[in-house]
C-alpha cells in the first residue's frame, strides 16, 4: 500500500491502523441495502420512464451505455436542497463522514402486514427504545416495513385502490421531529417512494419537507433492512459527486457485527 506525503511516495506498512481497520471490517457481514434498477424499475409516478441505451458495443472497440433518469431514482439520496430552496446543501456538499453512520433499524413490518397505511409514531419509537435502548446521537434511523420486497413491481409499490389512492407506509411528522429534536440523529431512510405515509399526503409531503428543511438528508427505496439488526450495524452510503445535484442514486450497504 502506498500514500503520497510531501510529494514523496512511501510504503505504508501492511499492519498500519488503516490496514488493520479495513481488514477487521471485512471480517464482518456486509449487507447490500440497494436495489438493482433498470428502465422498468419502480419510479415516482410523476417521473417519465428512464432510458438505458447502448451507444457503443464491443464491435466498436468498447461497450458503453447512456442513461437517462431522474436523480431521485432507485435507491437514492435526498439532500436538503431537494425540498427547500433556502438550503445550500447539494449531494456534493455532504461531508464524507456524514455518509458513514451508526445504523438503527426500527421494524414496523408486522404492522404493515395488517395495514399498508401504518405510520411510525413516537409511541412506536419509545416502545422500540424500551427494548433496544435509546437511539444514539448522530445515527441513521431506517424504517423497516419490508415494502422493498415488492420490488421490481411498480404496481405493488404504488398499491393503488379503485379510486387511484396509493397505500404505503411511512413516518408520522411527530416521529421525525422526535428523532431529530430529541435524539439528534443525522439522517433517516425508508423503503418506500416517500417519507410520508401515502394516505396522509393531503397537505403535501410535510414529513419530507421537515427533514430536508432542517438541513438533514434521507435515503429512499432502501432494500434488505430485514437482514440488518436493530442496532450495532453501520451504514455506508456511496454516491457520485454530480455537480449541483438535488438527489442521485446511491450504493448503500451495512456492515453488520456478525461474522461473515
Amino acid at each position: 500500500m502506498t500514500k503520497i506525503n510531501d510529494s514523496k511516495v512511501t510504503v505504508e506498512p501492511v499492519n498500519s491502523p488503516v490496514s488493520q481497520a479495513v481488514t477487521a471490517l471485512k471480517d464482518f457481514k456486509w449487507v447490500d441495502l440497494t436495489h438493482t434498477f433498470g428502465p422498468d424499475s419502480p419510479r415516482f409516478p410523476s417521473f417519465a420512464k428512464p432510458e438505458f441505451k447502448t451507444i457503443f458495443t464491443h464491435a466498436d472497440g468498447f461497450f458503453v451505455k447512456e442513461y437517462t433518469f431522474p436523480g431521485q431514482f432507485g435507491t437514492h439520496i435526498d439532500p436538503p436542497i431537494h425540498f427547500d430552496a433556502h438550503q445550500d446543501k447539494y449531494v456534493e456538499d455532504l461531508d464524507l463522514k456524514e455518509l458513514v453512520l451508526p445504523l438503527i433499524v426500527i421494524d414496523r413490518s408486522a404492522a404493515v402486514t395488517k395495514s399498508a397505511d401504518a405510520s411510525l409514531s413516537v409511541a412506536d419509537i419509545k416502545a422500540w427504545e424500551a427494548k433496544h435502548g435509546k437511539i444514539p446521537v448522530n445515527s441513521f434511523v431506517a424504517l423497516r416495513t419490508d415494502w422493498g420486497k415488492r420490488w421490481p413491481s411498480q404496481e405493488k409499490f404504488e398499491n393503488l385502490d379503485a379510486k387511484g389512492q396509493a397505500h404505503y407506509p411511512g413516518w408520522d411528522l411527530d416521529a421525525l421531529k422526535f428523532i431529530y429534536e430529541q435524539r439528534h440523529v443525522t439522517a433517516n431512510g425508508h423503503e418506500t417512494f416517500d417519507t410520508d405515509t401515502a394516505v396522509n399526503q393531503e397537505d403535501g409531503l410535510v414529513g419530507e419537507y421537515y427533514v430536508l428543511s432542517h438541513g438533514h438528508y434521507q435515503v429512499e427505496l432502501l432494500d434488505n433492512l430485514d437482514l440488518v439488526p436493530a442496532t450495532g450495524a453501520y451504514i455506508f452510503i456511496s454516491v457520485p459527486k454530480a455537480e449541483k445535484a438535488p438527489g442521485f442514486p446511491v450504493r448503500a450497504f451495512a456492515v453488520v457485527p456478525d461474522a461473515k
